[in-house]
């Protein structure tokens, strides 16, 4: 079964158990190695937000490379789990360069929406934590398959927004301030803190199983894609509210 998240799918697990000599994967393992990630992404993220403010036209060419170099390195994770302790951070530290370009774009044009961002996206994270380890979300093959589904059709949506700019089409209302585009970035934000939960299930079940011990990175790794997008559609979300008053 597949989940929300396409980093984080069993089958990736099963194929990197850890052999009987080998130490195994801990989720204590794994919280360590997403704080390491997450400071990584602040050091590039904080670069950039300043260097915008220097010079943004020159720096927004620099951006698309690392958005693009991201990407691969994300590709080749995803492919390649045991480089994950070399190519997790790789990952991290383009993306936050481009985090940080969009984080100040966004500043820019509403002063304090980044602080609101990174406050909503961190009380998300706590929150869909304490949700999964009450129990009140049962992380179900259903529920998973549901969150995969919707986590799909997200992305379906922006890859042909994203044609649609090169060819004069654009996908209604999903990047509009109108009521519709906004109840439309409420949705994906949840969608998006939905990831989550299944994130921490995935892990946790794949510690218990023993994964082998790089295993960390990769969980830390996918654990990091969500909580990157899920900020970015809580900057989207808020910045549509502002442009409406």
């Amino acid at each position: 079964m597949r989940v929300g998240n396409p980093t984080l799918q069993d089958k990736t697990f099963s194929n990197n158990q850890a052999r009987f000599s080998d130490e195994v994967m801990t989720i204590n393992g794994t919280v360590q190695k997403t704080l390491i990630l997450a400071l990584l992404l602040l050091i590039t993220a904080t670069y950039s937000w300043h260097q915008y403010q220097q010079d943004s036209q020159t720096l927004g060419g620099f951006i698309m490379i690392a958005v693009i170099a991201a990407l691969g390195v994300a590709i080749l994770t995803a492919i390649v789990p045991r480089f994950s302790p070399v190519t997790a951070p790789i990952y991290v530290l383009l993306k936050g360069l481009s985090l940080g370009f969009i984080s100040a774009h966004y500043e820019a044009m509403y002063d304090g929406i980044v602080f609101q961002a990174a406050f909503l996206t961190i009380m998300t994270l706590l929150a869909m934590l304490i949700v999964y380890r009450l129990g009140i979300i049962r992380v179900t093959d259903k529920f998973r398959l549901g969150v995969f589904a919707a986590t799909g059709a997200i992305f379906l949506a922006y890859i042909i927004s994203f044609i649609g700019r090169f060819v004069g089409f654009q996908v209604p209302h999903l990047h509009d301030a109108t009521p519709l585009g906004i109840v439309i970035s409420v949705v994906i934000v949840i969608v998006a803190a939905l990831n989550l939960v299944i994130d921490f299930d995935f892990i946790e079940r794949k510690a218990n199983q023993q994964a082998a011990k790089y295993m960390e990175w990769y969980g830390a790794f996918g654990l990091m894609v969500t909580i990157i997008w899920l900020y970015l559609e809580i900057l989207r979300l808020l910045a549509k509210i502002k442009a409406r008053k």
